[in-house]
């Protein structure tokens, strides 16, 4: 039997200044070690999500400076980094992204870390990385992601549309690639149903290859040659009559994402320290423009040196939470419910983490300790 990984937690009651939240992370970080692969002067990357413009469930800058703070002391030299996104919206490009992350409180002010765009101001800044899985031969990682010499992986859990959740595999596997990356593993074909289609036009205003119109009859058609894949469309269509083979291509999707984390951290063994929020659990992802109400109470912070422990362990802390009935789940669900599969009932997120451990990225058997 192999040895479980370690994940700590600390859960979210306070009794006084040394319990704080600040404190949590603090302590977090030192008691997985992540201090022991920081060099003296290294470059350390902290990968985090800034939320789109309207969006306030990310991680809070204020807890961002107590990492920022302990990679100094360990002797690092942190910067804080993220790439820019496939959709259209207010982190396409490096000056709209570095516009919204200040907008957000990542200053240096705040943060005591200069924020860079890891794949340059259009995405171009990109190196190929071997990883010789199924899927893919080569990976393309942002070029200021690989150049880090470590790396503190900072996520907000919460539910995704086409992942199921997001925790630290999908930080590294969207949010290490720069454009061409996420494009490859998209790959998706999405399509209109047209007797659902409300004529709204809300997917053509989102598109960013102009790839939606209106036919004859004001439904919403996609051109296949200019889709990207990236499921903007998806997100926002209010009557949800966009849509893949949700039997055929979501595994393969989930699979490719997965590649992509393996390669984002291919070059840092040992060097690679996580830490996710499992707070303000919202239905979909940061990225979209607003936060829906969470759909369980606030569990706490986790860290770990495996990504693949740490999310299986959010998972199920989730799980094992009461859904709440104010909230995209629609009615109250006990303890012990897929809250994810629930609302997104095409996709197990899971098989990511089946794949990750196969791959060798790391165990979803853990042991949980709480700080």
């Amino acid at each position: 039997m192999t040895e479980k990984s370690k994940v700590y937690i600390s859960y979210l009651r306070s009794k006084g200044p040394r319990t704080n939240k600040g404190a949590k992370i603090r302590g977090l970080f030192d008691i997985a070690g992540f201090a022991d692969f920081i060099a003296q002067n290294e470059l350390t990357a902290i990968k985090l999500h800034v939320g789109e413009a309207g969006n306030d469930a990310y991680v809070s800058p204020v807890l961002v400076r107590q990492i920022v703070d302990r990679i100094k002391q360990a002797g690092g030299r942190p910067y804080l980094t993220d790439t820019n996104t496939l959709y259209s919206g207010s982190r396409h490009d490096a000056v709209s992204h570095l516009e919204t992350a200040l907008a957000h409180g990542f200053g240096m002010e705040v943060t005591g870390a200069p924020f860079i765009i890891a794949d340059g101001l259009h995405g171009g800044n990109c190196k190929e990385v071997n990883v010789g899985l199924t899927h893919f031969d080569k990976v393309h990682i942002a070029g200021d992601i690989v150049d880090a010499g470590s790396m503190i992986v900072v996520s907000h859990f919460k539910g995704h549309e086409m992942a199921g959740f997001g925790g630290a595999l999908k930080n590294l596997a969207m949010g290490c690639a720069p454009a061409i990356g996420k494009k490859a593993q998209h790959d998706l074909c999405f399509k209109v149903k047209k007797e659902g289609c409300i004529g709204c036009r809300a997917c053509t205003l989102v598109c960013p290859q102009h790839a939606i119109s209106m036919d004859a009859d004001r439904k919403a058609e996609i051109d296949a040659s200019l889709c990207i894949g990236c499921g903007e469309c998806l997100t926002v269509c209010p009557k949800k009559t966009i849509e893949i083979d949700w039997e055929t291509e979501i595994d393969p999707f989930l699979e490719r994402m997965v590649e992509y984390a393996y390669g984002a951290v291919a070059n840092k063994k040992d060097k690679v320290g996580y830490i996710t929020l499992v707070v303000n659990v919202t239905p979909l992802c940061d990225c979209v423009p607003w936060s829906d109400a969470p759909i369980v109470p606030d569990i706490g912070f986790l860290s770990s040196t495996d990504p693949v422990a740490i999310d299986q362990a959010a998972y199920d802390l989730v799980k094992a939470a009461e859904g709440l009935a104010n909230s995209a789940l629609g009615k109250a669900l006990p303890a012990g419910t897929d809250k994810f599969t629930h609302m997104h009932d095409y996709v197990d997120g899971t098989k990511a983490l089946a794949y990750a451990e196969k791959i060798g990225m790391g165990s979803r058997n853990y042991e949980l300790i709480e700080l």
